[in-house]
């Protein structure tokens, strides 16, 4: 019966690490049709989500049956539960990766008022804090969990960089507002999307330890 179980839960990790690598991809599919103004692959931005929804209900029906038919322990219980609550983490960092690409379609092919720079960094950051979170999870890593906060702390800095830029830029030229406030909202969805990483890091920590603390 165990020797079930846990092969049940390593198909879960399997599924998990694909969830993972689905929304690392999700992000850097939406943020470069931004950069690019490629409306496809804004509009593939909607399909990736679709599957990242789909896999997450799998995943979903797999921890509950898990739960119903081979009764964890205490700690198996805590780590089925961190799946549940790391696949809905990854679910909302694709959701903003499709307010991303919503961006890019109401840019259109309307030139771009600077080069994007900073916003590609968030992303890169992003996607390394989400493969960070999940490495942490798979060896159950609580200092690798912790680092993560650290990142996010590198992605508000960049974040407060771009709204400082933005808003003076909109000040000397206030017909660039609607497209400003359009990159605004684009580094603050790539801020939550860090956020996001942070509660796995979190959720590893209880995971391992039975404490549930804040590291950001």
């Amino acid at each position: 019966m165990r020797s079930n179980y846990f092969q049940q839960l390593k198909e879960l990790n399997i599924l998990l690490l694909k969830m993972g690598a689905m929304v690392q991809n999700i992000i850097e599919t939406a943020v470069q049709g931004l950069a690019k103004q490629d409306l496809q692959m804004a509009r593939q931005v909607y399909e990736l989500d679709d599957a990242i929804d789909e896999l997450e209900l799998k995943i979903e029906q797999e921890c509950m049956s898990l739960l119903a038919l081979q009764q964890p322990m205490a700690k198996d219980l805590r780590v089925i539960g961190t799946i549940l609550k790391i696949i809905t983490d990854l679910e909302r960092m694709g959701d903003y990766a499709v307010n991303i690409a919503k961006v890019t379609l109401d840019i259109g092919d309307t030139p771009l008022i600077k080069p994007l720079i900073d916003i590609p960094k968030m992303a890169t950051l992003t996607e390394n804090m989400v493969k960070k979170s999940l490495d942490a999870f798979m060896k159950a890593d609580v200092d690798l969990a912790e680092e993560v906060a650290h990142d996010d702390e590198a992605v508000d800095r960049l974040y407060e960089d771009i709204y400082m830029e933005l808003i003076n830029m909109m000040i000397e030229n206030p017909e660039i507002i609607q497209q400003a406030t359009h990159l605004l909202f684009t580094g603050r969805y790539l801020e939550r999307i860090a956020d996001h990483a942070t509660n796995i890091g979190e959720r590893i920590i209880y995971m391992k330890t039975g404490k549930i603390v804040k590291i950001n």
